[in-house]
C-alpha cells in the first residue's frame, strides 16, 4: 500500500505549520492547494498545488487526487463528504475526525445553519472563535492518524 499522502484545503486552514510538523516528524508527503496567495515551504515534504480562482477549484483537485488512506484536512463539508466516500480520512482543523458514521450530520449541519443564515440577513456569526485547545486537539488527532 502507498504511503499515506496529508491533503490541506489550505487557502484559509489555520494549522498548516501543525500539518508541515507532523508531516516532517512521520515522512509523510503533504500537499497543500490553494488558489494562490499562501508562500512556498522550503520543506521537501510538501508540495504547493496552485489552482484557478474559483470557489471549487481547490477542493476539484482534492476529490481528484486523493486515495484510500490518505488524510484530507478541510472545513468544507461536501468535500469531506467526497473523501470520506473515496476511503480518505477526513479531519477539521479544530481535531474533528469526519468519518462515514458522522459525515451526514455534518452536512445536515451545514445546510441547517445556511438555511438559517439566508433566513435572516441581520445574522453575523454564530461560529466560534478557534482557540489553543483546538489547535492542540488537531495535533494530537493528526499524529495518531499520521502513525497509523
Amino acid at each position: 500500500m502507498a504511503r499515506m499522502t496529508i491533503w490541506v484545503d489550505a487557502d484559509a486552514c489555520p494549522v498548516k505549520a501543525e500539518v508541515e510538523r507532523v508531516a516532517t516528524r512521520y515522512r509523510r508527503r503533504v500537499v497543500m492547494v490553494s488558489n494562490g496567495g499562501i508562500r512556498p515551504s522550503a520543506n521537501p515534504l510538501v508540495e504547493m498545488v496552485y489552482v484557478a480562482a474559483g470557489p471549487d477549484e481547490a477542493d476539484k483537485r482534492i476529490a481528484d487526487g486523493v486515495v484510500p488512506g490518505d488524510v484530507v484536512v478541510t472545513t468544507d463539508m461536501p468535500l469531506a463528504a467526497k473523501v470520506v466516500a473515496a476511503g480518505a480520512r477526513a479531519i477539521r482543523p479544530d481535531g474533528s475526525l469526519l468519518t462515514e458514521r458522522n459525515i451526514g450530520e455534518a452536512l445536515a449541519m451545514r445546510d441547517l445553519m445556511s438555511d438559517l443564515r439566508a433566513a435572516d440577513p441581520f445574522r453575523q456569526g454564530g461560529g466560534r472563535a478557534f482557540s489553543a485547545a483546538d489547535r492542540s486537539r488537531f495535533l494530537d488527532v493528526l499524529d495518531r492518524l499520521a502513525r497509523d
